[in-house]
Formats: C-alpha cells, structure tokens, sequence
C-alpha cells in the first residue's frame, strides 16, 4: 500500500501566465489566498501526501514565504510542464511524486488517494487523472488531465533523456510507460473539480463554485 508519506507533492506554478497577462499566476488571489498557497492549504487537508514542493521560475522569495521548499525548471525559457515534472523528479526524496498545478484550485481531496490506488492496483508507472468535459457535439466525455500526475520517482532518468532530446509534451512522455487513467466521474465527485483558471474570468468563476 502507498502511504501518503511515500509522497512527495509538486505544485506547479512555474509557467508564464501569458493568458494572464503574464503575471506571476500562482501569487494572484483565489478568495484572498495566493494560488499557490492555496494549493499547498488544499494538499495538506487532504492527508494524502507527506511532502510538498512548489516549481516556481519567478518571485521564487514570496513562494518560500508559505513554509514550502521551491525549485526551479533547470530550463530558463518556461519550457512548461514537463520542466516542472523533471525539476520535482530531481528534487524528490520519496518513491513517488504527485504533480498539481496551482491553477485548478478545486481539484478533489481524494486525488492523490485514488491515484495512488490506481498506480498500485495496475502495477503502473504512472496514474493519471481524467474527468468528464462536454465534447463539440454535446456529448460527456472522459478527458485526461496530464498535469495531475502520481508517478514514480524511478522516472528521472527516462523524463530526463525525454527532455533533453527536445521532448515537451506531457502525453508524449506518459505513453513511454505503463500509464493507468483513472476516471473522477463518480457519484459525488465535483464535475468542475479540473477546472483551471486561465484568465482572470474564469478565476473569478472558480471563486463563486467554490464552497
């Protein structure tokens, strides 16, 4: 069994925020609350995970401020997600890692538990979140959501080759290992749980869903 101590979480706030007007997206407010530190709030009452690290590229000072250690992509040119995977990878000292990024601030309490369950059951390499979004034609349709990720440590060397081979895409990488998705479509669950905030409107939307 994975305990939430074998865990290390890696809250993504790293990237440019260009929807944003390219302002720093993990410091802006979510009900008077940095992103990112709500994130890290978010994580730590869940109980899932025993550890977390913040993947930031810019104020990196304001982010040590929420009591979190802060790496950085050893890229310099935001090379998005999979910068921040790889800076979490280098940096994590349990056998796994979950990545969250800080700009989908209610993503379920459960995850890491049932992402967990998932990678153990499947004897995978990788557990993946996917949730229900409506299609072009109306219909409901399982998505997966690459950047919340329970993965195993032991990938550093793989992500690590992948990326200095020029690879950036998440879903290229993933398809490298045993990758289990793992559906949050049931009863209960929150259909607006990955939601991700790209511009400060649907910022706003995420404040007024939130309980």
């Amino acid at each position: 069994m994975i305990e939430p101590s074998d865990i290390t979480a890696l809250i993504l706030a790293g990237g440019r925020g260009t929807r944003m007007g390219g302002v720093d997206k993990g410091l802006l407010l979510f009900n008077g609350v940095p992103l990112a530190q709500h994130t890290h709030q978010r994580l730590r009452s869940s109980g899932g995970v025993g550890h977390m690290v913040i993947n930031a590229n810019r104020h990196q000072n304001t982010y040590a401020a929420f009591g979190v250690p802060v790496v950085s992509d050893a890229q310099a040119d935001f090379a998005g997600p999979l910068a921040g995977f790889l800076a979490g990878l280098t940096h994590c000292t349990t056998p796994y890692l979950l990545t969250v990024p800080c700009d989908t601030p209610l993503f379920p309490l459960d995850l890491a538990s049932r992402l967990a369950a998932a990678l153990e059951a499947n004897q995978a390499d990788i557990a993946m979140a996917s949730a229900p979004e409506v299609d072009d034609n109306g219909q409901q349709q399982l998505r997966p959501q690459p950047v919340f990720c329970l993965m195993r440590q032991k990938l550093l060397a793989s992500l690590t080759h992948f990326t200095q081979a020029g690879g950036r895409k998440v879903g290229a990488w993933t398809t490298q290992h045993h990758t289990v998705l793992v559906p949050f479509d049931r009863p209960g669950d929150d259909p607006q749980a990955f939601f991700n905030a790209n511009t400060p409107t649907e910022l706003h939307q995420a404040e007024r869903h939130s309980p």
